[in-house]
């Protein structure tokens, strides 16, 4: 593997170098951008010194923006080698301390992390990063011509949400957490904003002063006044002092059965429809409280915050009924719910090329108000996805988001506003609510800002985030969502409306590895006369020869070609096909493999006769 990458370096450097012998200024570009996509900080560092000693030995002149991006490219390995090193010396702490196993594997994982930044190999919860190597040959042991059924792909796990498994800081944490809810909800002061009324109060203090001041010259004054007109204004003050004294009385009353009705409403607090208070016991209310703690590091004073500001926000905003709205019906193509993955979790489809539409673009961004009203459908759409959720112990509490990058319109000024309120809404208020986020059909510079971003992200955010370019998608969703609830476009079995396989039907799919140079064939046995056969049928990366046949049980009847064959490129999509035998025999697939290089195959196939599926 490492003479690989050394032998792709060396070639890579001769070929820009040739390039430099044509154009100078081509290969100082170039070097530039080659910092970026080095893997390893150290030697990031290297090329660039190596660059500036080019730039001061040559004798072209470039631009000084290509030695600045050349520059900036490193900043992340500077941070990311400070990072490591400050990592290490808290574990050669730690170590000195306890001695414990653990922290080696640490010291390992920091070690991975420099050498092997694109690989981010999980434990238990963390998933690869990116997306696209070639598989290895299996040994000959393996049977890799029988067929197998796909098994489910467990890469990630979510935090577990029973007490008994939480670690103790996190029980005295969410202890903490309940006792000041509890209190706050009791108090009536979940909905109360402190700093303004502190405001208000000095400023009415201020007010009080003011007037006793001008209280006092006013009784200066009067005292020149005669004792008629004293005595007249006493009692006029008298019979007013009277009226508003009823008044006040019986605006007291009203004040008061307002608030014992607020008090009574507001102990009914509850987020998407598990009750806070937690003396009533709910079983979710502890699934909720953990997602706003683990948002915030179990700091309670900031998951407190975090709370009562997402309550008050969606009190103003009025989101509990938001899901009976109707907003932007033209939006309905840029998102929306379809199938579970192998957890479980509800999955999410982001469509960003459908903004490449000018007119769509304009009536989602155009105006102020028509962003705002995306925002609103935007914040819809994770309500009625959270639905489907269950927020008991044990339940799938949290979403997989799909986001296709194909046909990105690019950073416009509109999209880019409202793009950013829209995660700041999302990171905001509803915590935790990602298991996964996939990026596909990923363009090239996806890659450049991921490098630059990537040191600034928590380890806990880059495990839940996958990278795949166009050529991988249907490889990589397939690690964490059914093929049988991957959309066709995605090179999954899932059709609208398909009246062929229904959702009980979807699920039994099967798995041979073909291997290079070799060919398989899949029989689909069709003993009774009239049956209807239906497959699918799909192959991870194609390039290989198919055919289609029905081969009679009786040896005197002719074979008949369903498909004829032919060479199928990499970019085709599943092929479904279906075939009503007049007597019995079997339909056989044939698969030609002439490449060097293993394929997978997927497939199912139901008869109608018997309404059976395999």
């Amino acid at each position: 593997m490492f003479k690989t990458l050394r032998i792709k370096r060396s070639i890579n450097q001769l070929c820009y170098r040739l390039w430099g012998l044509l154009f100078p200024h081509f290969s100082l570009f170039f070097s530039s951008f080659q910092i970026l996509y080095i893997t390893q900080p150290l030697l990031q560092l290297t090329t660039l010194l190596n660059l500036t000693t080019t730039l001061q030995t040559s004798n072209t002149h470039p631009h000084p923006l290509i030695f600045l991006c050349s520059f900036f490219c490193t900043i992340p390995s500077l941070l990311k080698l400070k990072s490591v090193n400050m990592t290490a010396e808290v574990v050669a702490e730690v170590k000195a301390q306890e001695g414990t196993q653990t922290t080696a594997e640490v010291v390992v994982a920091a070690a991975a992390q420099v050498e092997e930044p694109q690989k981010v190999v999980a434990q238990e919860d963390k998933a690869v990063v990116v997306e696209g190597e070639d598989e290895k040959e299996p040994s000959p042991k393996d049977d890799e011509s029988k067929p197998k059924t796909v098994e489910k792909s467990s890469s990630y796990k979510e935090e577990s949400n029973f007490l008994s498994d939480l670690k103790e800081f996190e029980k005295k944490a969410l202890n903490e957490l309940k006792t000041k809810l509890e209190e706050a909800i009791l108090g009536n002061n979940l909905f109360k904003k402190e700093e303004p009324k502190k405001k208000e109060t000095s400023k009415a203090a201020a007010g009080e002063e003011k007037k006793e001041e001008s209280a006092k010259e006013s009784d200066e004054k009067t005292e020149k006044v005669d004792e008629e007109k004293k005595k007249e204004s006493e009692e006029e003050k008298k019979e007013e002092e009277g009226s508003k004294e009823s008044d006040e009385k019986n605006e007291k009353e009203v004040e008061e059965k307002k608030v014992e009705e607020v008090e009574e409403i507001e102990k009914d607090v509850s987020i998407w429809g598990v009750p806070l208070l937690p003396s009533k016991g709910a079983e979710g209310t502890d699934v909720v409280l953990l997602k706003f703690l683990r948002a915030r590091e179990f700091k309670v004073n900031d998951a407190f915050e975090m709370l009562k500001k997402t309550l008050i926000w969606r009190k103003e905003s009025k989101i509990d009924s938001i899901v009976d709205e109707v907003l932007a019906s033209d939006l309905a193509s840029a998102a929306y719910m379809s199938g579970v993955d192998n957890e479980g979790h509800p999955v999410c489809y982001n469509f960003f090329g459908v903004f490449e539409s000018e007119e769509l673009y304009q009536k989602s961004f155009g105006t102020e108000e028509k962003r705002s009203e995306f925002l609103r459908w935007r914040c819809q759409l994770m309500e009625k996805a959270i639905q489907k959720l269950n927020f008991k112990p044990g339940g799938v509490s949290s979403l997989v988001q799909i986001n296709d990058l194909k046909n990105f319109p690019g950073p416009k000024k509109e999209l880019r506003i409202a793009t950013n309120k829209a995660v700041a809404i999302l990171q905001d208020n509803y915590p935790e609510m990602v298991a996964k986020n996939i990026f596909i059909n990923v363009p090239f510079w996806y890659y450049a800002i991921n490098a630059l971003l990537s040191p600034f992200l928590t380890q806990r955010t880059k495990s839940k985030m996958v990278v795949a370019r166009p050529a991988k998608v249907t490889e990589t969703l397939i690690k964490y969502i059914p093929i049988a609830e991957i959309p066709v476009q995605y090179g999954g079995f899932k059709r609208e409306n398909d009246s062929e396989f229904s959702a009980q039907d979807g699920g039994a799919v099967s798995e041979l590895t073909l291997k290079a140079g070799s060919t398989t064939t899949i029989e689909i046995p069709a003993l009774e006369v009239g049956s209807t056969l239906c497959w699918d049928l799909t192959v991870l990366g194609w390039e290989v020869s198919y055919k289609e046949e029905f081969v009679p049980s009786d040896e005197g009847s002719y074979t008949i070609i369903v498909q004829k064959g032919k060479k199928i490129g990499s970019h085709e999509g599943p092929i479904r096909n279906t075939f009503r035998n007049n007597e019995p025999g079997k339909v056989i697939l044939t698969l030609d493999n002439t490449s060097n290089k293993k394929k997978r195959v997927l497939y199912r196939y139901k008869i109608n006769n018997n309404k059976t599926s395999f």
